[in-house]
């Protein structure tokens, strides 16, 4: 594992994944590290958590389930200055867009189930991007930048497909929220024939996108999850994992981590029986810091969620790919220099 020390924001990594989708075959074949297999663009997962604190992870606390995730860390790169907003929404827009949210008008909160506006639709978010690229381009899980109007939705915003949910939180197993029930496929009311943990069904589907993909077209899958986001809900046998947690808050909660960790594994595994490991970069973050009085934890990191402190901005992320020689590891770039890559590479306005 190599740590990379430099500040790293939330448009950082827009500008890392439109700079690695735009380059060429020559240019991929050229860069050191070069990010593909055989020439190829490489496939992109995008894993957002939700509410993770920088303790709540288990290569940073032992305590914590996270076997998947700890392998890839130990074999990627942590990012150990990692920065987001304090907030679900504005992370999120920032991420797909690359955009401040105090310039798309979503830097004062989150956005309501009843409020009738999103994330603007003047702007060209990621998955838009890629799609231009060639990339087949798939979201599963939490949206959360409005839905008052279909054009706010995924499927209208550069995303193929939508397996997930619109507002920014709802009952693990019933899918229930604000009154309503809140579960899609595509644009269709989604109703699953057995109850399953939301985690999971994200999980399982995202191996699903990953067995049915056709190739040789390049994937991109934005996993936004929904762990470990109130309410405090967990199959017992992820509690189970954490028996030495005395409070029982804080052991569902780390229960919650462990089941976003298995479904990061039925991902691994979906890429391996493909044969697309070799050619898959991995993203992963959290939305925002931990929410102590949730039962997630920051230490030793100051505040938490919706705070200006480290605790509610700096968050447990890593990038992954087989394609990240072991001798050039710990050399990506600053999110300036990102920023560089972005105007060099793609000419795209900021």
């Amino acid at each position: 594992m190599r740590l990379i020390s430099g500040v790293w924001h939330l448009r950082g990594w827009f500008r890392l994944i439109v700079v690695v989708a735009t380059l060429s075959a020559g240019d991929l074949h050229r860069w050191n590290p070069p990010m593909s297999v055989n020439g190829q663009k490489p496939n992109i997962i995008l894993i957002m958590a939700d509410d993770v604190g920088w303790n709540d992870v288990g290569w940073h606390n032992r305590d914590i389930a996270t076997p998947n995730l700890n392998a890839l860390v130990e074999s990627g790169v942590e990012l150990r200055s990692s920065y987001v907003t304090s907030l679900c929404s504005p992370s999120r827009a920032a991420l797909l867009t690359g955009i401040y949210p105090f310039k798309l008008g979503l830097q004062h909160g989150v956005l309501k189930a009843t409020k009738p506006h999103g994330l603007p639709l003047n702007v060209t978010l990621l998955p838009e991007r890629l799609r231009r690229l060639g990339y087949a381009t798939h979201m599963i899980g939490k949206w959360h930048l409005g839905f008052c109007n279909w054009a706010y939705t995924p499927t209208y915003r550069g995303f193929d497909t939508f397996f997930g949910f619109y507002t920014g939180q709802q009952d693990y197993f019933r899918h229930t929220t604000d009154g309503g029930y809140d579960f899609r496929y595509n644009k269709k009311v989604f109703r699953p024939k057995t109850k399953r943990y939301s985690t999971t069904t994200f999980g399982k589907h995202a191996a699903d996108v990953i067995y049915n993909h056709k190739r040789p077209g390049p994937l991109f899958i934005y996993l936004a999850l929904q762990a470990a986001h109130a309410p405090l809900q967990v199959p017992q046998k992820f509690e189970d994992l954490h028996r030495n947690i005395t409070n029982q808050r804080r052991r569902k909660f780390a229960g919650m981590v462990a089941a976003a960790d298995e479904a990061v594994g039925e991902i691994m595994t979906a890429l391996r029986k493909s044969n697309m490991h070799k050619n898959t970069l991995i993203v992963f973050l959290s939305d925002n810091g931990a929410t102590p009085l949730g039962a997630g934890n920051n230490w030793p990191l100051r505040g938490g969620k919706s705070t200006l402190w480290e605790g509610g901005t700096r968050v447990p992320s890593f990038i992954w790919g087989k394609m990240l020689k072991d001798d050039s590891r710990g050399r990506l770039v600053s999110y300036s220099n990102c920023s560089s890559w972005r105007k060099t590479r793609s000419g795209a306005r900021h």
